[in-house]
């Protein structure tokens, strides 16, 4: 159980100083570290550290609980040796967790982050820290006094803790959403995804042919395996439609709103999200080609 107690306290203190980092990062930007990238670029970590906290931080609260009531039962446990080193095996561990966070910090500090952001992460780890070492150094002076467990203060800290934790994962959903809303933009994803395959296809149509497909029906190839991508949830077809001799629009209905907005395109020739910026409701995109850019010179005969 003690074992359990220390994998189950390394987990929830990484992934809690993980979920705060990562709200930090959102609320307190940084122009050299952020600047190409935008508020959905920390989600994924949120969910991800919100997930392990939902799961594992129970589990030690659970652990800790049965411990306590444990010795309570059975105080002469409390003398045990091994008990004693497994509760310094925790403290060194919670230790060195402490440590590595506070080297990267250092190393993001000397890296010029001199942010309101680096001030904000280095209190989370004192916090963190100090939370860890005066729940379990008092826990190791326990046994100088039977009545320690008894005194308010130190019922209360556990308690504290864990509205703490409750907050920041309440709070997680409230940055990252609700499943049901993350599905929702998975499905603006997927849509965005799609209008960029197409607008691939009508390109390729146009390098080939020298003129845009008249409709996406044009597009579908069963040579090279391509079928024409419809809504995810709908099954109906995206809107397309020529506006010139090198114009084009592509249109679709959007359930949320961009999670990018306020950040810059990565200069790569790669499309990114930030092409296909969108709002509520029915979108279109117009593209124009740019034949010098994107003409293919056709091999000359022999």
């Amino acid at each position: 159980m003690y074992l359990l107690a220390i994998i189950t306290l390394v987990v929830s203190a990484v992934s809690f100083g993980m979920l705060v980092f990562q709200y930090i990062n959102i609320y307190f930007p940084d122009v050299l570290s952020d600047y190409y990238v935008g508020k959905s670029a920390y989600l994924g970590t949120i969910r991800n550290s919100l997930a392990f906290l939902i799961v594992v931080f129970p589990v030690y609260v659970w652990v800790s609980r049965f411990l306590r009531r444990d010795m309570e039962a059975n105080p002469e446990k409390k003398e045990l040796k091994i008990r004693k080193w497994l509760l310094y095996l925790t403290v060194f561990a919670a230790g060195l967790v402490i440590i590595g966070d506070l080297v990267a910090l250092l190393n993001t500090f000397l890296e010029g982050e001199v942010t309101a952001r680096f001030i904000l992460k280095v209190l989370t780890i004192f916090f963190i820290a100090g939370s860890v070492f005066y729940y379990y150094f008092k826990e190791l002076r326990s046994d100088e006094s039977k009545d320690v467990w008894k005194a308010w203060g130190i019922r209360a800290f556990p308690w504290a803790i864990i509205v703490v934790v409750l907050a920041a994962v309440v709070f997680g959903f409230f940055v990252a959403g609700t499943p049901a809303d993350r599905r929702l933009v998975r499905f603006d994803e997927r849509r965005a995804n799609d209008l960029s395959v197409i607008q691939s296809q009508v390109i390729s149509y146009w390098q080939n042919k020298d003129a845009l497909p008249p409709s996406l029906a044009e597009l579908s190839n069963d040579i090279l395996n391509f079928s024409i991508p419809v809504d995810p949830k709908t099954g109906e077809a995206y809107e397309y439609r020529v506006l010139g001799p090198l114009s084009f629009e592509l249109c679709a209905v959007f359930e949320t709103e961009s999670e990018d907005n306020n950040s810059r395109a990565v200069p790569m020739i790669y499309p990114t999200p930030e092409t296909w910026q969108h709002g509520v409701g029915r979108t279109c995109f117009e593209r124009t080609i740019d034949p010098d850019f994107f003409r293919i010179e056709k091999p000359r005969p022999l």
